[in-house]
């Protein structure tokens, strides 16, 4: 039976032989990888596309469309309706 020092001896060699094999093997990969790209002249886009057009956020502020003539409070339209417009013609309450 192997002692524990033996065994961990085993598994340091073994690591630095994984670490070892893992350096090869990626650097064919990148090697097969750069040839493919310059016999086919692919770009970054061909490769990996993104699918979508990224979306930029707004942080503009929506000018409100609805207001309630009793209390002035306004609503943009958009989310939950206040309880003052909630199932109610919204025609009645809108601005300008």
């Amino acid at each position: 039976m192997s002692s524990l020092q033996e065994l961990l001896k085993q598994r340091d060699a073994l690591t630095q032989q994984i670490e070892a094999a893992r350096r090869r093997e990626i650097a064919d990969a990148v090697a097969k990888v750069r040839a493919l790209v310059a016999e086919y002249q692919l770009t970054v886009q061909d490769v990996f596309p993104t699918g979508r057009k990224a979306r930029v956020k707004s942080s503009a502020k929506v000018a409100p469309k609805y207001r309630d003539p009793a209390t002035g409070q306004t609503w943009t339209g958009r989310g939950k309706a206040p309880k003052w417009i909630d199932g109610k013609d919204r025609t009645q309450f809108l601005i300008g």
